[in-house]
């Protein structure tokens, strides 16, 4: 069952982003592969993981951008149109400290109503450290280098700029709480 659910979150993913946005799916494919990395600390919720990383930026496809907060628009998919479960939904929509984003933007109301943060703090960390230590093509790199090529992207003082410079410190602290506990794993 737990690959079917795989399979069926990578079917989802490439349908949605592949052909519109081929970067975008660069960069969800490199998030999945970090994600499988983390077995070994999440056990059983490895799998829930590996599917959030799939699909965390289905929002970002042409079709499903309601609102214009990816986060929000591609968990209100999953859960209206898959009928994907209450705790992938919120992986969704609250990765990467969605919620700073959310207020920036005037959703913050709505994201915390629709889809209240998880409290398994290693599972929301895990998915930022996912998210921001892979490259928009799909490469590793440091959390602080992902800060910077996003500022770099989009600008400082842009909305997503804004949000990026208020939750830096908080994906710095859940990158680095990852990766305390991987290299407490035995080789």
């Amino acid at each position: 069952m737990r690959g079917e659910r795989t399979s069926w979150a990578r079917a989802v993913a490439e349908s949605e982003l592949a052909a519109p946005l081929p970067r975008r799916w660069a960069h969800t494919r490199g998030v999945a592969d970090r994600a499988v990395r983390l077995e070994g600390i999440l056990g059983r919720r490895s799998g829930l993981l590996v599917r959030a990383a799939l699909l965390h930026d289905v929002g970002y496809a042409p079709g499903l951008a309601a609102t214009g907060f990816h986060p929000l628009d591609g968990a209100r998919f999953l859960r209206d149109v898959h009928g994907a479960d209450d705790q992938l939904t919120r992986l969704v929509a609250n990765h990467s400290f969605a919620l700073l984003e959310a207020e920036e933007r005037g959703h913050r109301e709505a994201l915390e109503a629709e889809f209240p943060l998880l409290e398994d703090q290693l599972l929301v960390d895990a998915l930022v450290w996912c998210d921001m230590t892979t490259t928009p093509d799909g490469a590793l790199t440091t959390a602080e280098a992902r800060v910077v090529e996003i500022l770099g992207r989009y600008g400082a003082e842009s909305v997503v700029g804004r949000f990026v410079r208020r939750a830096s410190p908080e994906i710095f602290a859940a990158v680095a709480r990852v990766e305390a506990a991987l290299a407490v794993q035995p080789k």
